[in-house]
């Protein structure tokens, strides 16, 4: 055999492998990318599922009265007591039969935003585990492992991913991109013990590392302190008229772009029903 014959042949092998290389990686490349696609809709499916445990009520800040009748109607409607009611009502006792770890559920209302929120001691645990504990790397959203499960703690963190089908936490950076919190600028949190009405007052993208995640041991000057450097420090104008040092806050906290940096919505408890 000439030696352009061998040379021809070595060309010809050394094209196939590369052919059968690029069919591997593009064959590896389509499973992960179908793998990917159902474990987005295996969560979705998931999380709507948990939806017809919730049963919407009213628009927030939407107030009952009485109707009156006669030359007082204009003055009794006027000292008439705001009623306040929560946007959805939650059936607390089938969520907690299907996970005991379930603490509360979150609504923010600008954004659509409604999941089960879940309490475990353990910032691992949900990080990639669904509210029914199925694998999944849309995760649940969990409580920080530091904080007390009843939000009642001065600072209650609430982490969530930022996924990109905008589930979980992953609509939340569109109040500030967006300025959907113009809107509304409340969230809710339901729980079996009472409703907790928010009033959004710092919105940032700040370091994981950041004063942000300052936990207390209780009341005190410093965490009046805290909400006035944390309002100081939002991306955008949201004052609070009135807050002392036995305010509550909760902080919603996703991740960003950037690895070192997370998003956060923090609000202050304005009312529980």
């Amino acid at each position: 055999m000439s030696s352009r014959n061998k040379k021809k042949k070595s060309g010809n092998a050394l094209l196939i492998v590369i052919i059968i290389i690029c069919i591997g990686v593009a064959a590896f490349a389509a499973y992960k990318l179908i793998s990917i696609g159902l474990a987005y809709k295996a969560g979705e499916d998931e999380y709507a599922r948990l939806q017809k445990y919730t049963y919407e009520t009213n628009k927030p800040d939407q107030t009952d009265s009485e109707d009156k009748d006669g030359d007082d109607a204009d003055t009794d409607a006027a000292t008439e007591e705001e009623v306040v009611k929560p946007p959805i009502e939650v059936d607390f006792e089938e969520l907690k039969a299907i996970n005991p770890d379930f603490a509360g559920w979150l609504y923010v209302g600008a954004e659509d935003i409604s999941y089960p929120i879940v309490y475990s001691g353990d910032n691992d645990y949900y990080l990639h585990r669904t509210f029914e504990r199925a694998d999944n790397f849309a995760g649940t959203l969990f409580i920080e492992a530091k904080n007390k499960p009843d939000f009642n703690d001065p600072n209650t963190i609430i982490y969530g991913h930022n996924m990109k089908n905008q589930s979980m936490f992953g609509k939340l950076k569109f109040l500030y991109e967006f300025e959907d919190y113009k809107n509304d600028d409340e969230f809710w949190i339901l729980t079996e013990n009472g409703s907790y009405r928010y009033k959004m007052f710092n919105m940032e993208v700040t370091k994981a590392t950041s004063d942000v995640y300052t936990l207390f041991s209780g009341p005190g000057e410093l965490v009046k302190d805290y909400i006035s450097d944390r309002m100081a420090e939002s991306y955008v104008s949201l004052p609070i008229e009135s807050f002392d040092e036995n305010s509550k806050v909760v902080t919603l906290s996703t991740c960003s772009a950037n690895d070192d940096e997370r998003f956060v919505v923090q609000g202050i408890l304005i009312g529980v029903y």
